[in-house]
């Protein structure tokens, strides 16, 4: 077991996730989560990877190869064609709109249903991906139902393998969450609570990201008292009057958001149909 390589390490500091029942996701290309564990799991699962907090604490990472991507090629598409109507905006307003609209949308998306693969996804067993969106003829086809759809699939994968860790009987207090599919005040974060079930905090402390968590380290080394441990100076020293908003989870979301799976899992063989036939 060793300390994840790259921003992964650094970002457990740099979102003060290196405590037991701790953790945080990055949202971007990909999503991942890293969830520090109180104890061994009972098993390998080939869900997951192990490593280590760069305390010596045992990490579970649920890294999907799938994240924002697909997401943004359909607001890429609506940019285009505010733009052909003439309407002059920017970038920012389009999502901020796009992702705000999914709030008023159906529980548990109204019926749709989206797969984000663009790539293969381990998680699920698909060495290939394909994007699909679908829709059956009683589905509520609008606008708010449409981009929740595509924000809870962004999620999705990712949820699955937090159930495997779910099953191990781990629990999290509270996990931090950073990256551009976090932008839009409330709504991913607001989504990835209800998946999860946790409280989910966003702000600026992770802005610098891997890099101020590797001077986080650097000063706790050089500075620190050696009775004091990593997650403590981080609390009392870092992150003490850090400016963070916290999310919990809303059960009607929640509950939505697990019809939504069921559907997700139910449906999977038409993603491997096409990744198949296509």
């Amino acid at each position: 077991m060793c300390p994840p390589e790259g921003d992964a390490g650094t970002g457990m500091v740099a979102t003060n996730s290196v405590a037991p029942r701790t953790g945080n996701v990055s949202a971007g290309t990909s999503i991942f989560a890293m969830v520090v564990l109180e104890r061994e799991l009972s098993r390998v699962h080939r869900e997951l990877d192990l490593v280590t907090t760069p305390a010596g604490d045992l990490v579970a990472m649920v890294h999907c190869n799938n994240g924002a991507s697909e997401l943004n090629a359909w607001v890429g598409l609506f940019a285009e064609f505010a733009q052909a109507l003439g309407v002059e905006t920017d970038t920012s307003t389009i999502f901020a709109t796009l992702f705000t609209s999914a709030l008023n949308g159906a529980p548990d998306c109204g019926g749709l249903m989206s797969y984000n693969y663009l790539s293969g996804e381990p998680i699920t067993g698909l060495q290939e991906g394909r994007p699909l969106f679908l829709r059956s003829p009683e589905s509520t086809f609008n606008l708010a139902n449409f981009m929740r759809t595509h924000l809870f699939a962004s999620l999705a994968t990712l949820r699955i393998g937090m159930d495997v860790l779910k099953d191990e009987g781990v629990r999290l207090d509270r996990m931090f969450a950073h990256g551009g599919l976090f932008k839009t005040k409330g709504v991913a974060q607001s989504f990835l609570a209800a998946a999860m079930d946790t409280p989910v905090s966003v702000g600026d402390v992770a802005s610098e990201g891997g890099a101020w968590g590797m001077a986080l380290l650097a000063a706790f080394v050089t500075h620190n008292m050696p009775a004091q441990s990593l997650a403590d100076y981080l609390n009392t020293e870092v992150f003490a009057k850090a400016n963070l908003e916290t999310t919990d989870p809303d059960p009607a979301v929640v509950a939505g958001f697990e019809t939504f799976m069921q559907r997700f899992v139910t449906a999977l063989p038409v993603e491997r149909a096409a990744v198949e036939y296509t």
